[in-house]
């Protein structure tokens, strides 16, 4: 039986892995998000992996005990500038003016790493989402910004949340706008031979 390890703290991802009945335990990495990477697709999944290298570095051991460890990391871009979590309210607020009325790209890279029997497996990929955000006022924009919701979100919202309300329009997948691309990652561990819904 696997052991399955979510590489992340994320109250959004554990409620996906949970919604989908999904067996699993959470094990948060706290390397440096530094990566060389420019390129959205590549950066994305180059910090993924450094979550589930930390995690793997810690856990693997002599007895070769079955683990996946799935890491993720979700960055939004506009007009090509990478957009993390803000670093104050002043950031959300500028961040958001500049989402408002235009379309942005959410990339998710995900990181999959399979140890059994003494070998090993890495799985990476990336999933992309656009997404319409509405005309916004500086009102609307600050009023949201008071409530909290985004100081730690990449690109300053969250479309599960309050933010909601203002998303005009999405092509792709919601849950990786979420943050954690679950039916991709369902569908690439499926293809490699595991079922998450029925582990052996």
């Amino acid at each position: 039986m696997y052991r399955i390890i979510l590489a992340s703290e994320s109250p959004r991802r554990r409620e996906i892995m949970e919604k989908m009945g999904i067996r699993f335990e959470t094990m948060a990495s706290h390397v440096p998000e530094l990566v060389k990477e420019k390129e959205p697709e590549a950066m994305v999944q180059a910090l993924a992996a450094l979550k589930t290298k930390d995690i793997a570095d810690r856990l693997i051991n002599s007895q070769n005990e079955p683990i996946i460890i799935i890491g993720a990391d979700t960055m939004v871009f506009y007009q090509e500038n990478a957009l993390g979590k803000p670093r104050n309210e002043g950031d959300a607020v500028r961040m958001l003016g500049m989402l408002s009325n235009d379309v942005h790209e959410v990339y998710t890279g995900v990181s999959i790493r399979i140890y059994q029997g003494g070998k090993e497996d890495t799985l990476s990929f990336a999933v992309c989402t656009k997404v319409k955000v509405q005309e916004l006022t500086l009102d609307q924009i600050k009023a949201y910004v008071a409530t909290g919701e985004p100081m730690d979100k990449a690109g300053a919202y969250a479309i599960q949340g309050r933010f909601g309300i203002h998303i005009e329009e999405i092509q792709g997948d919601y849950y990786n706008v979420v943050g954690f691309p679950i039916a991709k990652i369902y569908d690439t561990l499926r293809k490699h031979g595991i079922d998450l819904l029925n582990l052996k």
